[in-house]
């Protein structure tokens, strides 16, 4: 199941793993991590994106390494055969990127959900609530890379001359045509040559839960794209074209496909 519902959730809390990944741009100036200490999920563990990525990357959010990412996941108590469940309380919907990076690093697709509609669904219908924390016994998690779900700078630029993938982004349209700054200093406007924009936005409805698989699929349809080709996603950072990569999955069953550096990296002004 690629989206649980909240109902569903709170009739299986025992039988999944449950992490909340929630992240929130700096601007907003919000400590995802307290909040979580605050008030989460019952048995759910947090999921720090910034920590959890890259540490030696001057980029953000950039994927970590495989010796890396077998400790973090293991120190949850995370094993190969448990369903994971990921949620947010974030207007990105970054448990989205936290999906993406399980499957990345060889996770079961079937067995790594995202609870929709987050955090926000969750409290709205006055679901239950704790601050206590659990501590899960230490596994020994697996690793098994999927290379080909993660693009760099120069499979980018060779694709903007051999048109091998369809290049989607994630970002606003006002940010995508140019017409609005972006939000990290040292970034020029703008977008990549010959990529389209889908707003991750687009794929929500007014609850953050996911569009039906018909309107998701036809948002995909409406951007002039070849649809014989994989689709691969960008954005500002790499997290919420994970929300499309999600979306894409749904509507087209298409596994996901991320250039982790993005627009932090394209977008550098020299």
């Amino acid at each position: 199941m690629t989206l649980v519902s909240t109902d569903w959730l709170a009739k299986n809390l025992k039988n999944v793993k449950i992490i909340d990944a929630s992240w929130h741009m700096p601007s907003l100036k919000r400590d995802a991590k307290q909040e979580f200490f605050n008030e989460h999920i019952e048995g759910s563990q947090f999921f720090d994106l910034d920590k959890n990525s890259d540490q030696a990357s001057n980029l953000p959010h950039m994927l970590p390494d495989t010796k890396s990412w077998k400790e973090i996941v293991s120190n949850f108590g995370i094993t190969n055969e448990d369903h994971v469940v990921v949620y947010d309380n974030s207007d990105v919907i970054s448990s989205c990127r936290c999906w993406y990076m399980f499957i990345y690093f060889g996770h079961d697709i079937k067995k790594i959900s995202v609870l929709d509609g987050g955090l926000k669904k969750w409290k709205k219908e006055n679901k239950e609530l704790t601050n206590k924390l659990i501590n899960f016994k230490k596994s020994d998690y697996h690793i098994a890379e999927n290379k080909e779900l993660v693009k760099n700078k120069e499979q980018i630029n060779n694709n903007i001359l051999s048109s091998t993938f369809n290049l989607i982004d994630a970002r606003s349209k006002k940010r995508f045509d140019g017409l609005e700054q972006e939000p990290r200093p040292g970034l020029r406007s703008g977008h990549i040559e010959n990529s389209k924009c889908i707003p991750f936005v687009d794929c929500l409805n007014q609850d953050r839960c996911f569009k039906s698989k018909e309107e998701l699929k036809m948002l995909f349809n409406n951007i002039d794209i070849d649809n014989q080709k994989n689709n691969v996603f960008t954005c500002g950072s790499g997290v919420t074209a994970c929300v499309l990569a999600l979306a894409n999955f749904i509507a087209n069953d298409k596994k996901p496909i991320i250039y982790d550096g993005s627009w932090a990296e394209y977008g550098i002004i020299k």
